[in-house]
């Protein structure tokens, strides 16, 4: 039952390093972000934005949330030195290695496609910032860009072991309530941030996040770990009037969020305009309360479609999923290589959008699948030697008892 069960979130994550693959291929084709993105093609089409938009509301949510199922049972039967090293090895040790190598490769993509000339060594590395430069140019300000979630998961599960040891997390919750606590803390929280100007990017050395959404992210890999504790996958009963309501909701919620957000985006563009539907106070809270609304909606109404219909693998499966961790961090390198002679391509941005998500995603799954092949095949010649050494070494002793012997 556990392995079938598992099936579904490995596959639901994996199709969401596929939408996080043509968010970051549609900014490429967008009038935003020209400064920062690691390429930006003259051929533009404003849809895009509203396709960012949406999955900006669910993509990274439904990540935490599924990263937060999984970590009761990786905490399960470890010391807490043994979880914090197990936890560094596997995310903080390729982040270091991304940074320092991926981030380098990120701004020579980045000058190149601008025709702009390579620069000082030391100016590649995202602890950089130009002094009296553009804060909001990345060759002046490498920030870690998409990198961003590796430490911040980092932290999350760091968190969460001192919740755990401290037993913070014994109170018993049913998921309903699970569920009410995610949505008023994260709206009170956000509406905070929100009203205090506050909102935007956070950037160190270390740790770089969106700050109306950090906590909005730590509730939901709350309510993931919570998941896991009431076993509440544990059932193959399909509870389809909630899953309409689901629906009903997000329709709704979604709908809502898509007028308040382009009318505060306008707003923020043109400060003249200044135009509310209610006043600003009112119009910033049911911002905030759709956007949660379509968050949790949105992470019901996957789970239970990936649960009771995508439950199950395959060989491609399989591969795609153990590629999906890697594959996101040298997707956007990978990107860039392959958004840079699409920029000569005579073609419509939309089609250029769709085939540049599909190349990436192909060739970044390609890419690791060769170098995991590569690692096993090193891994299983390192054991053959060894063993064939041992062999050796006891054929020695053996041999050599005899000799002694007679």
């Amino acid at each position: 039952m556990m392995k079938t069960r598992l099936y579904f979130l490995d596959n639901l994550r994996t199709f969401l390093i596929l939408l996080v693959v043509l968010l970051h291929a549609g900014i490429v084709y967008e009038s935003i972000l020209e400064d920062t993105w690691i390429v930006s093609d003259p051929s533009k089409n404003s849809s895009i934005g509203l396709i960012r938009m949406y999955l900006d509301l669910f993509v990274m949510f439904i990540i935490f949330f599924i990263s937060g199922y999984f970590i009761p049972k990786s905490l399960k039967n470890k010391t807490a030195w043994e979880f914090i090293k197990s936890k560094f090895k596997r995310i903080m040790l390729p982040w270091i290695l991304a940074i320092f190598t991926l981030i380098p490769a990120y701004k020579v993509i980045f000058l190149y496609s601008r025709g702009l000339p390579q620069e000082e060594w030391y100016s590649y590395f995202h602890i950089f910032e130009r002094v009296g430069g553009n804060p909001y140019l990345f060759s002046d300000n490498p920030v870690q860009n998409w990198l961003w979630f590796l430490p911040v998961l980092f932290l999350f599960q760091v968190v969460y072991l001192g919740l755990s040891k401290t037993k913070a997390l014994s109170m018993k919750l049913s998921l309903k309530t699970g569920v009410i606590l995610t949505f008023v803390i994260s709206l009170a929280y956000s509406l905070v941030i929100s009203f205090n100007d506050l909102s935007g990017w956070f950037n160190s050395p270390l740790l770089h996040f969106q700050r109306e959404r950090l906590l909005v992210y730590f509730m939901v890999f709350l309510l993931g770990s919570l998941c896991y504790s009431l076993n509440v996958f544990g059932s193959d009963k399909k509870d389809r009037k909630s899953y309409i309501w689901a629906n009903v909701v997000l329709t709704l919620a979604v709908s809502i969020f898509t007028v308040v957000a382009l009318n505060l985006f306008f707003n923020m563009i043109s400060p003249d305009r200044n135009y509310y539907f209610v006043s600003e106070l009112v119009d910033r809270i049911a911002y905030y309360i759709t956007m949660l609304l379509s968050m949790l909606s949105f992470l019901y109404v996957f789970i239970y479609v990936f649960r009771f219909h995508l439950n199950k693998s395959n060989w491609l499966m399989s591969q795609l999923n153990k590629n999906s961790y890697q594959v996101y961090i040298i997707h956007v390198v990978v990107l860039g290589a392959i958004a840079l002679p699409m920029m000569h391509l005579n073609i419509p941005a939309f089609v250029k959008f769709i085939v540049l998500t599909i190349v990436t995603f192909a060739v970044s799954n390609m890419l690791v699948y060769l170098y995991r092949r590569l690692f096993q095949n090193a891994n299983a010649m390192k054991n053959a030697t060894v063993t064939i050494a041992i062999a050796a070494f006891l054929s020695i002793t053996v041999n050599a008892k005899q000799a002694n012997q007679t």
